[in-house]
Parts: structure tokens; sequence; C-alpha cells
């Protein structure tokens, strides 16, 4: 991996931050992961330590596009009230992380690479991998390089695409952040997710002031190994994670060993039911017995967090 310290990026002010509901966990960063020297990463720990004595258990989650970490703060105290470790990650160019102002430095090992080198640098052992969206198709792959170290899955509305044909929904929605590369991120989620309050539809706007934060919303879409319609060709940047999600889907497939819980935001057109089905086959003893489908959640299935993180725990034996 080639040196990242020199890559021009913004810092979203503090202040944007102060006082949002139902999240008040205190920021942590690093600035040192190998090949990103310079770069600024945030994440939120809490909860006991994986080193103590006990199950010691880390549930580690990853948001995906547009969001960021606060996406999670329905399934944190669940955990951490279970005696549970929750962390959770902003990837680069979304919530408090630094976000780099050329677009073209977002690209899918850019974003699996940061990942890796951040669990191998907090050495995170015993871990239940929590991923939607983006989270997911980055996410799901990092198990297969550390094996050991994850032992528990929780999975929402998410998938390994490796150059499908998606369809229409997903052409539309990449369609339509590439004519808004201002996307206005809060008005997006309210969309999405009628039942956020508007000052939960602040807190997904307070990490981008103007649009030069927002590269990495704007490419996100740009990165997914998806076609949008019958002899459509994926693009070079939407090429480059096929080969690593293909190894993915065989590690799940065949050597994932941990146990596995589903659940399904029900009201999502693009990575709702069917596309879900799909990836419970992918996925060794996925769930048993059926996945929790969540009726009137959309894509961001974690707002209706707390039941789902509970559930979750009596199916793992560990609430």
């Amino acid at each position: 991996m080639s040196p990242k310290a020199s890559i021009e990026a913004l810092r979203t002010p503090d202040a944007r931050f102060a006082n949002l509901p139902g999240w008040d966990y205190a920021p942590n960063y690093i600035d040192d992961l190998p090949g990103y020297e310079g770069l600024r990463m945030h994440y939120v720990d809490e909860g006991p330590s994986s080193g103590q004595e006990g199950d010691g258990i880390t549930f580690l989650c990853i948001h995906g596009e547009p969001s960021w970490s606060y996406l999670f703060r329905k399934m944190a105290p669940v955990f951490t009230g279970a005696g549970h470790r929750f962390m959770a990650v902003d990837m680069f160019g979304f919530g408090r992380s630094d976000k780099p102002v050329d677009d073209e430095v977002y690209t899918y090992h850019f974003h699996r690479d940061a990942l890796l080198a951040f669990v191998e640098r907090m050495d995170l052992k015993n871990v239940c991998l929590v991923v939607q969206d983006w989270g997911g198709l980055l996410g799901l792959t990092l198990p297969m390089e550390a094996p050991t170290r994850y032992t528990r899955l929780i999975v929402m509305n998410t998938g390994l695409p490796a150059g499908e044909n998606a369809g229409e929904g997903f052409a539309m929605w990449r369609a339509f952040c590439k004519a808004n590369p201002d996307l206005n991120v809060g008005k997006l989620m309210k969309q999405a997710t009628p039942i956020l309050s508007d000052e939960e539809v602040a807190a997904y706007d307070a990490p981008f002031p103007d649009q030069s934060y927002k590269g990495g919303v704007r490419r996100f879409p740009e990165l997914v190994m998806l076609t949008g319609g019958e002899g459509e060709k994926l693009s070079d940047i939407a090429s480059e994670g096929v080969e690593t999600s293909l190894r993915a889907r065989k590690f799940w497939t065949k050597d994932w060993t941990g146990d596995s819980f589903m659940a399904i935001g029900m009201q999502d057109p693009v990575l709702g039911p069917p596309a879900m089905q799909m990836l419970r086959q992918m996925i060794n003893n996925c769930p048993c017995p059926e996945p929790m489908e969540v009726a009137d959640a959309g894509h961001f299935v974690q707002e209706w967090g707390a039941p789902i993180a509970k559930a979750a725990l009596e199916k793992f034996g560990i609430a």
C-alpha cells in the first residue's frame, strides 16, 4: 500500500457534532494507520474491553452510504447494556473522519485497506461484525483475512456484488447521485426513513458543511460492483472489488463457522428481501431460524435497531 499522507483532506469542525440526539459518546481518533498516516479516522469505543474476563465480545459496526456511526445509536445501548463492547468506525469521507477532497482518492481498496488496518491496529478479537450497505460490501470481506478474529455476524440490507445486473432501481439511484454532486444527505435520509426527527436529520447532515466534504458520498455509488441494465458493462472503478467480493462469497459459503443473524428492512427497494435471500444462501448456516423481517424498515434498517440488537443477542445466547 502506498503512503497516503500527502492526500489533501478536510476535517469537519467539532461544533457540528454537538448535542446530537441519542449520541453522547466520546470520540476517539487514530491518525497513523499504516499507509494512511496523516489522515485521521474516528471511532467510538464503549463498554467492556475485549481484554477483560468473560465473553469479551466486541460488536464492530460499519456504516454505509451516506451515513456514519450515528446510524448505530439505537443498537449501541443494547450491546453495552448486556455487558459487551460497542465499536463503530467512520470510514474516511464520512462522519467525524477526515474527508479527502479529491473524489478519485475514494476507491474500493482505499476503504477496505483502511478497515483492515483499523482492525489490526486495535487488535480486535472475538468480533461480532455488524454491517449494512457499504458496511457489508466492504465489511463482509474482512473476516477471510483474519478468520480467528471473528466469531459472529449481524447482517442487514447489504450484499456481495460481483458484476451482476441490479436493475432499474439501482440505475436510478446511481444516476441521481451523479446528477447531484452536492447531495442533500439529511433530506435523503428523511425520505428513506420517515420516522427521523428534524434533529436526527441534522445529525446526518452534520459531517458535511458543504459540497467539498462530500467526495466519499459522491463516489460510493460509482464503486458498486453492479450494472444498472442488461448489456451494461462495469466501469473500471466498479470492477476493482469484484475479485475480492468473489473470494468473500467463497469464504462465507465454505469456511465461515461462526454464528449469524440476519435482519431485513422489508421496504428497501434495492437491497430488500430478494437481495437478502440471495446473500443468505451465500452464508453458511445463516441464519437458523429464518431472518428477522422488519416490516416498516427501509434501507437504513438500523433506525429500528433496538429490537434487532435484542433479537440477535438472544439468538447468540449472550443477552
